[in-house]
């Protein structure tokens, strides 16, 4: 699966581009299908051979950070499972992510 696709691409602000954002603009979900990790994409840019995601990352903590497409491509779980995109996911804001305004548990 390609995971940047041109259209996703083309729709992905730059990085920085919505910093000021109470309530940014999520425009893609990354996940493993083998754990609970998911990365929510706000924003990105190419940077010499790769490509630099900005959003929010759910793995062990929830955190905003940079992730790079290298690092989801080399990403391996078992029987070679990959990172994927979710196909069904479409644009919208932080605050309409269900799962992302969830209280954390202990």
């Amino acid at each position: 699966m390609e995971l940047l696709t041109n259209e996703l691409r083309a729709q992905l602000p730059a990085l920085y581009a919505q910093e000021s954002e109470a309530d940014p603009m999520v425009h893609a979900k990354f996940f493993t299908p083998w754990s609970d990790w998911t990365w929510y994409v706000t924003e990105g840019q190419q940077d010499d051979e790769d490509f630099i995601f900005f959003g929010l990352v759910c793995g062990f903590e929830r955190e905003l950070g940079y992730f790079s497409l290298n690092e989801l491509q080399g990403a391996r779980g078992p029987g070679g499972l990959r990172v994927e995109r979710d196909l069904h996911f479409t644009p919208k804001r932080k605050s309409e992510i269900a799962e992302l305004n969830q209280e954390a548990t202990a």
